[in-house]
Formats: structure tokens, C-alpha cells, sequence
């Protein structure tokens, strides 16, 4: 029958590629803000103020924001895996040179707080075309009423990186004096190697495209292809984008301003949360493991979140409510004084700030496909992701002109709200999503 071979052929293509997916990105998200529990230390060892610290950790998103066009058209022509295993190579080596600083900074004359913007720099520019490389990958193997849980389980990575990765970050702070090193080198040394060792694995294991894929039964191959196929001839017969239109195109523009709002919730607060957490009174460690709280309530919301738009098949308010619960989270911290208060109402916005992610990501791949949807991808990313500078930066530079955390929290709610307001303007044509079944022969 015909949903039995769906079931199987989904099912087969989510065990292969979902699971290792997951652990590339968490990696990947490990080493891009393993910075804000670095901080706890590093910031002290290196003299860097709270704005430099916020500069030098969003000046990351700039080079990613110059590049992330580039990178993903050449995934899109050379292949995921090839790309894929590039980009994780390049970015493990930088990462771990992060633990060179104070040798940079002496053999370049740069200064401590000059080296850094540079390593965040070329991190960045490693980095490119990653994410979005991932979730324009999906979409050659996922039909669209499967894309919103299988982009939740593929982004609860984000969340599972700090939930895992907190703690462990905060064990590696203790390491001290080890070939005369500090915790933080060592953190930065360690969570490196991942990232190496998985180039490899990246270019021997994955598959670029269905037709590909020896792993799959023969009619299994074949319903795939015809399926995705058949869906990217609905998405044409509406219209179809050149690489040049969607780069100015007015819908992706909209959504890229979503995302900007989205992604300044996201990372104001990854970056500062340790330090937020740590005025409470706790050690180094316990810091890292409270501060993985909101996380931990975002893995749910992210992965339940999903699926549930997929069953309903509804993106739109699926899209605007979590990013009213991101804000209004947000806004709640600034209003408690009480720890424990101000940590619910982190989980709260922590719920938001990912479930609302899986989502998203379906709105473009709606309506583009092939080399546009590559690039379109691309730019809503890059662009989005600029936030991850802006509001670390304005979460630093406030924090130090004002004594207090309350300005920078109240800007990311009130992006998270604008946000809101642009999804349900621009809201979403579910037609597009309504492919006919893939013919049985």
C-alpha cells in the first residue's frame, strides 16, 4: 500500500539523517556560544568590558551575514556533504585557536580585545552557510507536511547544546593550569575536536540528493523523488524565483525581519544569560547548570511545537504566539527580583524563543525550490542572524551605561513583538503546502 511504503521510506530517511544531523548542529552551536560561559572567566583574564565582550561575541554574525549567500549556493552546486564537511573542518580549527588568544594578541600586537573580534570574526566566516546549508538539505528530502517536526527535532539541537553543553562548559572552567592553560582555553581546546573528527564522518556518511541514496529500497527511491518532485511543480505553477528576484524579494525581505526578531531573543540572552544567572550568588558551576533551565523547556517546545503544526497543518499563529511568549517571558524577568521568579520567567520566554523556530523555517520553503531556495534560505538567514550581533552588542553597551540588564531584555522583547506583528501580517498560504499525493507510477 501506498502510506505503508510513505511510513517506511520517511521513517528510514529520518533514522539515517536526523540523529547525526542533531549532533553536527549541536556541535556547531556549542562552539558559536561557548563564548557567553567562556566569559565567566575569560573576561577578567583578558580585560574586555561588557560591550567589548558583546561586540566581539556578535561581530560573528557580521562575516556570517557577508558570506551566507555564497556558501549555500556552493552547497547547492557542489553537494551537502562535500560543503557541509568544509565548513565543519574550517570552523572546529578556529574555534579551538579561540584558546591561543593571549598568543595571538602578543604575536600580532593586535591586544586582547583586538584578536578577539578577529577570531569571532573568522569563525563566522567558517561557519557561513551551515544552518541554512542544513535546512535547504531538508527540504531535498522531506516532503512539507513532515518539515516542521523534522526541522523541531533538527533545531532542538540549539537548545540541547546548552542543556548538555552548560554544565560540561562549566566542569572544563575548573580546569586550570594544565601546560600553564586557564579553564576557558580549555574549553575553547576541547569543544573543538568534535567538530574536526565530524568533517570526516560528514564526507563518508551523508547523501546529497534521494536518487542517491543506496541506503533506500528501490520503490522507496522512487516514491521520494516523485514526491519532492511533484511538490516543486506546485510551488512553480504559483511562480517561479530566480536567484537575482529572490534576493529583493519583498516576501523574503519580511521574513527576514522575523527572523532578525527572533534570533535577537535568541542570542541577547544566550550570551549574557550565564552572567545574568551568576549575580545570583552561585559558583561557576552551578551557573552553567541553572542557566540550562530555559533550554531545557525550549527542547520541549520546540519538538512539540512542531508537530503540532504539522497535524494541524496551520503556521501562522503557530509562528506569531511564540514569539508573544518569548517577550512576554522577557518582560517578566526584568519585573522579578526573586531568582527563582526570574528563572520561570526565563523558562517561559526559553519556550517561545525555540518553538516558534521549527515553524519559521516553513514559511520559505513553501514557496521556493532548487538554486532560489538555496539562496533564499541564505538571505533570510543572513540577515536574520545580523541580530546575533545587534543584540548581544546593545545587551553589553546597556548593560554598561545603565548598571542593569532591564533596557537590554525590555529591546528583545519588543523585537520578538515586531516580530509577531510582520508574521501575521504577512501570514501564510497553506495551498502551497497542499501538493497532490505523488503518482504510483
Amino acid at each position: 500500500m501506498l502510506q505503508d511504503l510513505e511510513a517506511r521510506t520517511i521513517a528510514k530517511v529520518t533514522a539515517r539523517l536526523v540523529p547525526f544531523l542533531v549532533v553536527c548542529y549541536f556541535v556547531a552551536y556549542l562552539d558559536r556560544v561557548n563564548v557567553g560561559f567562556a566569559a565567566l572567566t575569560m573576561n577578567a583574564d583578558l580585560g574586555l568590558s561588557q560591550t567589548a565582550f558583546g561586540f566581539g561575541a556578535g561581530i560573528f554574525f557580521i562575516a556570517y551575514f557577508i558570506f551566507e549567500v555564497p556558501s549555500n549556493l556552493l552547497l547547492e552546486r557542489l553537494g551537502a556533504r562535500t560543503w557541509i564537511a568544509r565548513i565543519m573542518l574550517s570552523w572546529g580549527l578556529l574555534s579551538g585557536l579561540m584558546a591561543c588568544l593571549p598568543w595571538i594578541s602578543r604575536v600580532s600586537g593586535l591586544g586582547n580585545e583586538y584578536s578577539f573580534y578577529l577570531l569571532r570574526v573568522l569563525l563566522g566566516i567558517a561557519e557561513a552557510g551551515f544552518f541554512p546549508g542544513i535546512i535547504f538539505y531538508l527540504t531535498l528530502w522531506f516532503p512539507a507536511e513532515y518539515r516542521a517536526r523534522i526541522v523541531g527535532y533538527f533545531m532542538a539541537a540549539i537548545p540541547l547544546s546548552t542543556v548538555i553543553g552548560a554544565p560540561v562548559s562549566g566542569i572544563l572552567l575548573y580546569l586550570h593550569g594544565g601546560f600553564g592553560l586557564a579553564g576557558w582555553q580549555w574549553l575553547f581546546l576541547i569543544e573543538a575536536i568534535p567538530a574536526v573528527v565530524l568533517a570526516v564522518v560528514v564526507f563518508v556518511y551523508l547523501t546529497d540528493r534521494p536518487e542517491d541514496a543506496g541506503w533506500l529500497a528501490r520503490d522507496e527511491q522512487d516514491w521520494l523523488t516523485r514526491k519532492l518532485l511533484v511538490e516543486r511543480r506546485q510551488r512553480d505553477s504559483v511562480r517561479t524565483y530566480s536567484v537575482s528576484e529572490v534576493l529583493f524579494d519583498r516576501r523574503v525581505i519580511a521574513l527576514s525581519l522575523i527572523y532578525f526578531g527572533a534570533v535577537a531573543t535568541n542570542y541577547g540572552l544566550s550570551f549574557f544569560l550565564p552572567q545574568i544567572v551568576k549575580a545570583f550568588g552561585l559558583n561557576t558551576f552551578l551557573t552553567t547548570v541553572v542557566s540550562a533551565a530555559p533550554y531545557l523547556v525550549g527542547v520541549i517546545g520546540m519538538v512539540w511545537w512542531g508537530r503540532r503544526s504539522d497535524q494541524q497543518a496551520e503556521r501562522t499563529y503557530h509562528a506569531a504566539i511564540p514569539l508573544f511568549i518569548a517577550s512576554a517571558g522577557l518582560v517578566l524577568a526584568v519585573l522579578f527580583a526573586d531568582p527563582t521568579l526570574k528563572m520561570i520567567a526565563f523558562c517561559i520566554a526559553g519556550f517561545g524563543i525555540f518553538a516558534c523556530l521549527p515553524v519559521f523555517w516553513t514559511l520559505p520553503t513553501a514557496f521556493l525550490s532548487g538554486a532560489a531556495a538555496a539562496a533564499g534560505i541564505a538571505v533570510i538567514n543572513s540577515i536574520g542572524n545580523l541580530a546575533g550581533f545587534a543584540g548581544p552588542f546593545a545587551m553589553g553597551w546597556l548593560r554598561d551605561h545603565t548598571g542593569s540588564y532591564t533596557a537590554g531584555l525590555l529591546l528583545l522583547a519588543g523585537l520578538g513583538i515586531i516580530a509577531m506583528g510582520i508574521v501575521l501580517v504577512i501570514g501564510h498560504d497553506p495551498a502551497l503546502e497542499r501538493a497532490p499525493a505523488a503518482p504510483s507510477e
